[in-house]
């Protein structure tokens, strides 16, 4: 007996060993007992096609649902050959399909219900997130015309797709199938619109602040929401065997979703109060109970009669939105959904989608009727409607071509009509193509409708915002006037994008609107500043603008911020602690809020800081000095910023490279695009400069250095501070007498080293960052700027013994220093001046443009001096003298200086 049983375990044992491949297994080979090999195969094929056709794509901004549908049809197509039968003999394999062996090896019959209940568990998760999206505040901002649009166009879409059910049905649909059913699946098909693609689509035009973006969502999630329900409908009259169970099918349901909007949803808000999520975001206990309330109201909605999925829909509108739980909720989810569950329900879909079934002239007569009437409805009756409702025809047509998308809601429509039996597999591929080809149209045609340069900005909603004031009012014709005898800039906006630069900007802040000695006047407005009780010093009123910049990607929770951008404002934590900041130290302060993709955010800061009227624009910067020692560049000539793979597929920005360096090309497009001064702040320590009572500037000349020369005496005017300004020049080896550079030098310079110089032709079109573009230098620019620069420094360095100064600017340029500086290593002395004031704040100019000097050889040698290596896009960032300064580490911050490119003085 005890030898029987050993045998028999030595038995299942060798039958079950793990030996794999190194025992000569085939490790595609499929087997019941062990699936999971063969499924990461094919999930690796699918996602493979879905982002390589999304990277085509992406180059016509056309969103991700495409790619994928395109993607699982053409797989679909590599897969259908085994499953077909003798009904459709005239199909055969397409694409790799014809490869020998690929199907019955990669996708074998036995294997496709593992993907099918993945791909189901993943759709229940999807609406679970459409659920999370829709956010009933975007409806009550735009409630009457949003109801209007998408009732009106639902109305006219259901009653042409009914319309045209009846020839379809007598040319396609078998006689078993009930005519009432096929009509409502091909009414609901017509008047769906797929509200997460329109997001998407709204996101990548950068509709989302504009009058169009605004009504849109507000229609979408309106539209989304009837067409669920209608969809609910028809699934519970398909699954019930007669017209009572129908109607007790529904009643049911009306009494489930009553009872989670209410009791359920209450008591789900006060455990999420009750377990800190609304604060802190959802905890374990949370998620793991609002993960069982999906997948029971899935469950339910299952057994009924009715789609797991409008369980989990419904699942989605309960969660509270409060603090912004909602969103957090979905960050949580959405990565695993949209990279893994729906490019395998695409590939599902495209398992039922035939295209070789559209081979003849019936059948393609019918699917160009399907495209036309479809698109008819939606454009017709959300153009008029728009219209009425108060808006041009162009943003009128703009809403109809946007509500006439489609996408994986109508796909998700045609499955479930598909797996019910009302819809052939003829039919199903023809509404497939329909769908294709609606969302496809849909990003040129709105292009053309409402270009950027016609497009108005929402008064309310967008993803702009602003607590105080409006932010979309042009205030360019506000600035406060500057005169040579009082050169102070008043308005400023501030640049907030990450924790790491805040310190850094609240002392940058707290610089340019110094703490006022007096009480401050009746209107909360800074007016003057005191040095003592018999001179005072008149400041204009002070302003300043903190945007906020929120980076803007494809994911749904950043869609779900841009449209919660009024809560996010007055919870934004860099926005609170800046607001808290301003009002601490008496600065009226307003709020801005920008949610936008990365690479639109130079030219939106740029724009903000014109409409708002701002006369210096600050910026930060994350500390680049780690970056010196640490990089293989040199300042040999300009280095590729992008391999040629990042520049044929896309490829982001931040891939590859530092933080620095990433920031760097930021404010390098900033820089160029800006019509406003605009100071760069550098915090090396990363730590803020609150110690830092003493100002350095070295005044090299040009536009940049004459600004940071009157950014200097405005900072002065605060008693606190003091300066030290060193005109510097570089004189020979032999002399140490001040040599200025004689007009034939410079133009020479400028024709062998424009580059250097800051003088740049046009900037190619290959060039992915492109720096600040100046016109050509000659020899009048060169002489108005050394004259400007001559009489700035008399006017600053002798106007302290002049009677005709005023009391205001006098008491600022008493505790300012004026001294020049000859040297062969200009670069060098500035450090070693510089150095002598512990801790230090140095001012100084970009001098990008109409540079007196070229100072390559000398910030090469310091580097080597230092043992390090530096970055060139650094220096093309910051310029060489600031360059030399952080490499150096002799200040404790840096402020980089560029004048505005509308004049050159």
């Amino acid at each position: 007996m005890s030898n029987t049983v050993m045998s028999s375990l030595w038995k299942r044992a060798t039958a079950t060993g793990q030996g794999g491949l190194l025992s000569g297994l085939d490790p595609s080979a499929f087997t019941t007992t062990d699936p999971l090999r063969l499924w990461i195969i094919q999930m690796g094929i699918i996602l493979t096609m879905a982002q390589l056709l999304s990277l085509g794509l992406g180059k016509i901004k056309q969103p991700k649902v495409i790619a994928e549908v395109l993607g699982g049809i053409l797989l679909g197509q590599l897969i259908s050959p085994i499953l077909l039968t003798a009904a459709h003999p005239f199909v055969g394999p397409t694409a790799m399909g014809r490869i020998p062996g690929f199907t019955q090896h990669i996708f074998p019959a036995q294997s496709l219900p593992y993907l099918s209940l993945v791909a189901n568990i993943g759709l229940c998760l999807f609406l679970f997130i459409v659920g999370l999206e829709i956010d009933g505040s975007i409806i009550k901002r735009n409630v009457r015309s949003s109801l209007f649009i998408a009732l009106s166009a639902m109305a006219l879409s259901f009653a042409l797709g009914s319309a045209i059910s009846f020839p379809l049905y007598h040319n396609f649909i078998p006689s078993s199938v009930k005519f009432t059913y096929f009509m409502l699946f091909t009414g609901v098909s017509f008047s769906i619109t797929a509200f997460p693609v329109l997001c998407r689509i709204l996101t990548a035009l950068q509709l989302l602040d504009t009058t169009v973006g605004v009504v849109v969502l507000s229609a979408g999630v309106c539209n989304d929401v009837v067409g669920w329900s209608l969809l609910a409908l028809a699934v519970a009259l398909v699954n019930a065997t007669s017209g009572l169970t129908a109607l007790w099918i529904l009643l049911t349901c009306v009494a489930f979703t009553a009872f989670l909007m209410w009791p359920v949803r209450i008591a789900l808000l006060w455990f999420a109060r009750f377990t800190g999520s609304t604060e802190n975001g959802p905890t374990m206990f949370f998620m793991t109970v609002t993960i069982l309330i999906f997948w029971a109201c899935s469950f339910f909605t299952d057994i009924v009669g009715v789609n797991a999925i409008f369980g989990a829909f419904l699942a989605g509108l309960i969660v509270p939105r409060e603090g912004g739980l909602a969103i957090a909720l979905t960050e949580k989810l959405e990565d695993m959904v949209s990279i893994i569950f729906l490019p395998l329900y695409f590939t599902l879909s495209g398992l039922n989608t035939n295209l070789g079934l559209l081979n003849n002239g019936i059948t393609w007569g019918f699917t160009i009727a399907i495209i036309c009437l479809d698109f008819a409805g939606k454009f017709t009756a959300c153009t008029i409607t728009a219209r009425i409702s108060g808006m041009s025809w162009r943003e009128s047509s703009t809403v109809g071509s946007l509500m006439s998308c489609k996408g994986l809601v109508e796909l998700i429509v045609l499955n479930i009509g598909l797996a019910a039996g009302i819809l052939t597999s003829r039919v199903f591929s023809m509404f497939v193509f329909e769908a294709l080809i609606l969302t496809f149209m849909t990003t040129p045609l709105v292009s053309m409708l409402y270009p950027p340069e016609r497009r108005t900005r929402a008064g309310v909603g967008g993803i702009s915002r602003a607590s105080t004031g409006d932010p979309h009012e042009d205030k360019s014709d506000h600035k406060s006037p500057m005169t040579e005898n009082q050169p102070w800039r008043s308005r400023f906006t501030i640049v907030l994008d990450k924790f790491d630069h805040m310190s850094g900007m609240l002392v940058a802040t707290q610089l340019v609107c110094p703490p006022s000695i007096e009480s401050p006047s009746a209107t909360g407005h800074r007016s003057t500043v005191s040095t003592r009780a018999s001179d005072k010093i008149k400041m204009p009123e002070v302003s300043v603008n903190a945007l906020r910049l929120i980076e803007l990607s494809d994911r749904t929770s950043d869609v779900m911020k841009s449209s919660a951008a009024d809560t996010l404002i007055h919870t934004d934590p860099l926005l609170s602690v800046f607001r808290t900041f301003g009002e601490l130290n008496d600065i009226p302060v307003s709020l801005s809020l920008s949610i936008i993709p990365y690479d639109d955010m130079p030219g939106t800061v740029a724009d903000h800081a014109k409409r708002y009227g701002s006369q210096l624009l600050l910026l930060p910067w994350l500390s680049p000095s780690s970056n010196f020692g640490n990089t293989n560049e040199d300042l040999q000539g300009p280095k590729p910023e992008l391999n040629p793979f990042e520049a044929l597929f896309g490829g982001s920005k931040h891939t590859g490279k530092s933080a620095a360096v990433i920031h760097s090309q930021f404010v390098r497009r900033v820089f160029a695009e800006s019509k406003t001064d605009v100071a760069l702040f550098i915090d090396p320590a990363g730590t803020g400069t609150g110690s830092a009572r003493h100002i350095f500037c070295p005044f090299f000349g040009g536009p940049d250095d004459r600004l940071a020369l009157e950014f200097v005496v405005q900072l002065c005017a605060n008693p606190r501070m003091s300066a030290t300004v060193v005109r510097m020049t570089k004189s020979s080896a032999e002399s140490a007498a001040v040599e200025r550079p004689s007009l034939a030098h410079l133009e020479e310079k400028a024709s062998i080293d424009m580059p250097d110089l800051g003088y740049q032709m046009p900037v190619p079109s290959n060039t992915v960052f492109p720096d600040t573009f100046y016109g050509q230098a000659n020899t009048e620019m060169r002489f108005q700027s050394e004259t400007a620069n001559n009489i700035l420094w008399a006017r600053y360095a002798n106007s302290q013994q002049s009677e005709d100064t005023p009391a205001s600017l006098s008491a600022a340029l008493s505790r300012i220093k004026f001294s020049e500086y000859s040297s062969p290593l200009p670069l060098h002395s500035a450090i070693q001046l510089a150095s002598a004031h512990k801790p230090v704040l140095v001012v100084v100019g970009r001098s990008r443009r109409l540079a007196v000097e070229d100072h390559t050889a000398e910030l090469r040698q310091i580097f080597e001096e230092r043992g390090s290596v530096g970055q060139d896009v650094i220096r093309k960032t910051i310029g060489d003298p600031a360059t030399a300064v952080v490499a150096s580490g002799c200040a404790t911050a840096v402020v980089v200086l560029q004048a505005s490119n509308v004049d050159i003085d």
